[in-house]
């Protein structure tokens, strides 16, 4: 009797497996390439320091789409256009819920913010309020003397630099004008000077680094306690509270203002709420419908800064770091502005339309630098075939936006900077184009595109209008580091410092 117990148990056992196996097998029977994994760990030692660049090796040696494990969580990598089209316009409604990370879920309210809450009501509603209320044309518009004013201060410090035949650092110059203006239109004022300024300004910093975190409870649900042991919670809890109390001062002394001048709308003119004012009247007036809280506010508010900051001041950074490097493509940039400018003194939004060029220069910096390479994390809601491949719901999915665009088969000299690649071309970046999708696309793309590509047109334009640039100590193209930092955002990771000498009008 024992001995056909001890046979009976494993074979009892293998049966299960089998039945288990077959299951999901018969359930998903079309499944992706998928490299060999380590247990526990998944394919996470796969991706490196710089994972954009190491997707897309993988990409180049089982394909367009493939299925990664980050510890037991499914990722799907998708590194072609026809995919990203099939992600995010095929099935976008599919792929429009984001997965419940911990950083980001306790930085940014709970889901509360527009980019990270999940697919639903409350989403469609916050997302109707960005786009109407804090985005639209008419509000970007409304700004625009703020863009002005804080372009103008940029161009007077290199100017100084200028004049004292000293560098100029372009990277800090470039995220100080972005923080300075996001500051200014989320809450009527900036934090540019003195001990508050500095303040916040490391604040600032903290909150981006540790939204870019990486938490292995997330991925590995039984090693949670690691975030714990190494302080990675105590970091992100920290980070949270000094924000969040940050952001609570903001509130009160907007909404004194409101009480001591009465109705939002009257004060200063409607053109002059910032998104605070607009925000607190969404709520006091229940606008479109809205139950957007005192956390709901806050969250917009930090969405603001995470997507508004960093990636334009990138986008600056390598747009200017190629015209550099690339003297023939400055000339020609320099020469439509000095003909648009026509003796004026100061390039104007006005302008800019004027200018096919300079579009094209903005766009070819983003096929080749998009801010962040790996577009916001997605989700599947339900089982979805895509590409003929099963993909089950609950997977998460990263459209490799740095691949796509570096795609031999989609950009004759992919490596190479050729702004004139678009002067005959309709591919634009606002979502309809999947060969060139650094803000994403469909119910999930980024909603202040306008706003970040004006700001990046208008100082792009200025610069080269005034100044003439060169590296500094007789430096050539050649010594430019071009090397990346790590994060979600990819910056040069040895800033951009520059000589300017002024041109003549």
């Amino acid at each position: 009797m024992l001995n056909l117990f001890v046979f009976a148990v494993p074979l009892l056992l293998f049966t299960i497996f089998l039945i288990k196996w077959f299951s999901t097998t018969n359930k998903h029977n079309h499944l992706p390439p998928s490299p060999p994994r380590l247990p526990i760990l998944g394919n996470l030692h796969q991706l490196g320091k710089r994972p954009h660049r190491s997707l897309q090796q993988l990409a180049q040696h089982h394909g367009e789409l493939i299925m990664l494990h980050f510890g037991s969580r499914p990722v799907l990598i998708v590194s072609s256009a026809d995919a990203a089209r099939e992600i995010m316009k095929t099935n976008d409604l599919i792929f429009s819920n984001k997965p419940k990370l911990t950083i980001i879920d306790r930085l940014l309210y709970e889901g509360k913010d527009v980019s990270t809450a999940p697919y639903g009501e409350y989403w469609r509603q916050v997302r109707s309020i960005c786009v109407l209320q804090l985005l639209s044309n008419k509000k970007v518009q409304s700004f625009r003397g703020v863009r002005e004013e804080e372009i103008a201060l940029l161009i007077e410090n290199v100017k100084q630099s200028s004049m004292l035949s000293l560098p100029v650092n372009l990277s800090e110059l470039f995220s100080m004008l972005t923080n300075d203006v996001i500051c200014r239109v989320a809450f009527g004022r900036k934090y540019s000077g003195g001990e508050g300024a500095m303040k916040f300004k490391k604040l600032l910093g903290e909150f981006m680094e540790v939204l870019g975190g990486f938490c292995v409870g997330d991925f590995i649900p039984w090693l949670s306690w690691v975030s714990r042991f190494s302080g990675l919670d105590a970091r992100v809890e920290k980070v949270f509270k000094e924000f969040d109390g940050f952001l609570d001062t903001v509130l009160e002394d907007h909404m004194v203002n409101l009480s001591t001048k009465g109705d939002i709308g009257s004060i200063e003119g409607e053109d002059r709420k910032d998104f605070v004012d607009v925000l607190l009247e969404v709520q006091k007036n229940n606008i479109t419908g809205s139950s957007i809280d005192r956390d709901g506010i806050k969250a917009v508010i930090l969405d603001m800064f995470a997507g508004g900051t960093d990636t334009t001041s990138t986008v600056l950074e390598w747009a200017m770091t190629e015209l550099i490097r690339h003297p023939r493509v400055m000339k020609r940039l320099q020469n439509e502005v000095m003909g648009i400018a026509n003796g004026k003194q100061d390039i104007t939004e006005s302008d800019l339309d004027k200018m096919p060029y300079l579009k094209a220069v903005i766009k070819e910096t983003l096929r080749l630098y998009p801010p962040i390479p790996l577009l916001s994390i997605r989700e599947s809601t339900q089982d979805v075939k895509v590409k003929g491949y099963d993909i089950a719901a609950r997977t998460m999915v990263l459209v490799n936006a740095w691949t796509i665009g570096r795609d031999p088969s989609l950009w004759d000299e992919p490596e190479e900077f050729q702004p004139d690649r678009f002067m005959n071309s309709s591919v634009d970046f606002k979502g309809q184009d999947f060969q060139l999708v650094p803000f994403g696309a469909g119910r999930r793309g980024c909603p202040g595109i306008l706003f970040a590509i004006t700001t990046n047109e208008l100082v792009l334009a200025n610069l080269v209008h005034k100044f003439q640039w060169a590296l500094p100590s007789g430096a050539t193209a050649e010594d430019m580091n071009m090397t990346e930092c790590n994060g979600v955002v990819i910056h040069k990771e040895v800033p951009l410092i520059v000589m300017a000498a002024p041109r003549s009008s």
